[in-house]
């Protein structure tokens, strides 16, 4: 059995950027958790790449053939709930959790001022590592997601008089729910990410069961922005507000 916290990364073909997401996980304040990798069919080195990074993680690996980061990430949460956990982080392979992540989750989820929250998510800040940026580059990825969630408020599909809160967007990389919420919601839907943002479906799977969710701004999560130069500030924009820009290659590398 493994703790009543677990991480869940999806992962493809990041042999190169999973060992720093595990030397993240490795300086959280919080240690007391399990990670689950979920490898979804790469064809690279990245298991390697984590086992050999994470030295001092109580570290599980899934494997789920079925490619897209929807399937990879209700594997690993189902896995996780089968062994044990009731709190469930989710986090990327291309990301690095604040040093406070894990606590704050908890916090957020499981202790005194939290609010009785089922479900959180907070800010998704650049990495500062990937590449050199300059300072404009910096406030970028804040305003694209800030664009995206204000665009997803006016968005017709969230918008039903069956939902019982405001839509509030939670990006995949960065979200946290208890088991029970979860397993009550029906998860993330099995899909690909080309076809169906599944963070934005399981919000709104949420939403017509409780008003139990919510931002904190502790629940901190550092994201790559190779996505925003492959695809330019618009067609990033495009992309994360209804899948308006529809690129060939969609696993940036």
């Amino acid at each position: 059995m493994g703790s009543r916290l677990w991480v869940v990364i999806p992962a493809y073909n990041e042999q190169t950027l999973v060992g720093s997401t595990m030397a993240a996980l490795e300086r959280q304040r919080d240690k007391e958790f399990t990670v689950v990798l979920v490898d979804n069919a790469s064809t690279d080195r990245t298991v390697a790449a984590a086992r050999g990074a994470a030295r001092r993680l109580d570290l599980r690996v899934v494997r789920e053939p079925e490619k897209g980061t929807g399937a990879a990430a209700d594997t690993g949460v189902r896995y996780a709930i089968e062994h044990g956990a009731e709190l469930i982080a989710r986090t990327d392979a291309d990301c690095l959790p604040a040093p406070q992540w894990t606590a704050a989750v908890r916090r957020a989820l499981d202790g005194p001022g939290g609010g009785g929250l089922r479900m959180v998510s907070g800010p998704l800040r650049p990495r500062t590592d990937e590449f050199r940026l300059r300072w404009w580059e910096r406030r970028l990825l804040p305003s694209v997601v800030g664009a995206a969630a204000a665009f997803g408020r006016f968005r017709p599909g969230n918008r039903d008089a069956a939902y019982l809160g405001p839509y509030v967007m939670m990006p995949g990389c960065n979200v946290a729910f208890t088991a029970e919420l979860y397993e009550a919601a029906g998860g993330f839907p099995r899909t690909r990410i080309e076809d169906v943002h599944e963070d934005r479906e399981l919000v709104n799977r949420v939403r017509r069961i409780t008003k139990d969710y919510g931002l904190r701004r502790d629940v901190v999560v550092h994201g790559s922005v190779r996505r925003l130069r492959a695809y330019g500030l618009a067609g990033t924009l495009a992309w994360y507000a209804d899948h308006r820009n529809r690129p060939s290659i969609v696993d940036i590398r």
